[in-house]
């Protein structure tokens, strides 16, 4: 279990889920941590731990591991079914690396080479390595169009990592990579942009009414009787095991009178969110309700629960510009929702801004600026952490809960 760790998405040509790359606090340059079994209890019994499993969602994980922690500790706990392992050194130049890489693959596990030089392109094919991964941001253009479609015709599978924008996603899609990692998916194309339909507008307006401090009933069962699909998978979803397991919600009065009113707030902005989402990246989804449950929790740490929906509002929209391709301002301006969370949502500074940098620093496992939002917000590591840790189970539970109506999450292997 592990109390300091985050992840990356790894999507693949389709932008659809191939795996998370896992990252310790606690480890060498985010490698595995090996801890004394004293400090894992102590670890496990003070702090929000998080399993494997836990952080990756049931997805594929690749993990860096250092030579020595692969040649002489392995750990036994772990198994080939989900982990990828990752190495960063070739174990064509060590006899001990190359012979405990020869006993992983015989175990089933895939490993991966991070290979920021490109070595790989010039020296022979390596032995046991089934995936390389290149920074493309430490390689230069000429080296990557001249050595990449060679090694991309070898039979290794190749991950791009450090790809922030569209235009290096096409960029490297052309040159023959596989996978790409990194937060381009993020990014709103602009030049796309086209009106909405009718069915988009609705859920727009849906959204507006869950993010309003007055929750007019009557509105938004107005609203939803607009679309009968919407209705349906409104009540199914509010009735999935993950959200509700004890009685069956019939209406949407019932689940206000059976849930409260800020739970199924939440639960239209999300099933709303997730039906404008439906021709764009699951993981795009994924990385909103996140935000959504980390702003949330981290209102209610510092100021209680008075304010929490509109911090949780705040995370749910973060990436709506991306969704919707288009323009923060732009979309805001068709919904009536308060000014703090619009000025959030257009990087003025606040409260609810400063969660949502301290969430997307967690994406990036960028440790030293969530210990400075610590020191900022007044919150231990121990308990930034633990909120973090929180709102990954909880975006588990919704992936879950709505698989049923989005099913497009990568099969395991």
């Amino acid at each position: 279990m592990f109390a300091f760790i985050a992840r990356q998405p790894i999507l693949d040509k389709d932008q659809d889920l191939f795996a998370y790359e896992l990252l310790f606090r606690d480890g060498t340059n985010g490698a595995y941590p090996e801890h004394e079994p004293k400090k894992s209890e102590l670890i496990n019994s003070r702090f929000n731990t998080l399993g494997i499993d836990d952080i990756s969602g049931n997805q594929r994980a690749f993990i860096n591991f250092l030579p020595e922690t692969i040649i002489n500790r392995f750990p036994a706990e772990l198994t080939a079914d989900n982990i990828i392992v990752e190495l960063t050194q070739n174990p064509a130049v060590n006899t001990s690396l190359m012979d405990a890489c020869e006993s992983l693959k015989k175990s089933g596990y895939q490993i991966a080479l991070n290979d920021n030089r490109l070595r790989s392109a010039v020296l022979a094919p390596y032995p046991y390595i089934d995936i390389v991964k290149v920074d493309i941001n430490k390689i230069s253009p000429q080296m990557l169009e001249k050595h990449i479609p060679t090694l991309a015709n070898s039979g290794i599978q190749l991950v791009a990592e450090q790809v922030s924008t569209l235009d290096q996603f096409a960029m490297c899609l052309d040159l023959g990579f596989d996978y790409f990692q990194g937060y381009f998916f993020t990014q709103p194309n602009t030049k796309t942009a086209k009106s909405l339909p009718s069915s988009k507008l609705i859920l727009l307006e849906l959204m507006s009414h869950s993010a309003t401090s007055q929750f007019d009933l009557e509105k938004v069962v107005s609203i939803i009787e607009r679309d009968a699909a919407l209705s349906y998978l409104l009540l199914r979803f509010i009735n999935n095991p993950m959200i509700n397991k004890r009685e069956k919600i019939t209406s949407l009065r019932h689940a206000l009178h059976y849930l409260g009113e800020v739970e199924v707030k939440k639960f239209i902005a999300l099933l709303s969110l997730a039906s404008l989402n439906d021709e764009k990246p699951v993981e795009l989804l994924q990385v909103s309700v996140v935000r959504a449950k980390f702003c949330e929790l981290f209102e209610i740490h510092k100021h209680g629960k008075k304010k929490a929906m509109s911090a949780f509002i705040v995370g749910l929209f973060s990436l709506l510009d991306t969704i919707l391709d288009g323009e923060m301002s732009t979309i805001l301006e068709k919904l009536p929702i308060s000014d703090d969370i619009k000025q959030a949502l257009q990087g003025v500074e606040g409260d609810y801004l400063q969660y949502l940098e301290t969430a997307r620093a967690f994406e990036s496992g960028l440790w030293g600026k969530i210990m400075t939002q610590a020191e900022k917000s007044d919150i231990s590591q121990k308990e930034l952490h633990g909120i973090f840790n929180d709102a990954i189970r909880w975006s588990n539970e919704m992936r879950q809960a709505l698989s049923d109506f989005f099913p497009k999450s990568r099969p395991q292997r």
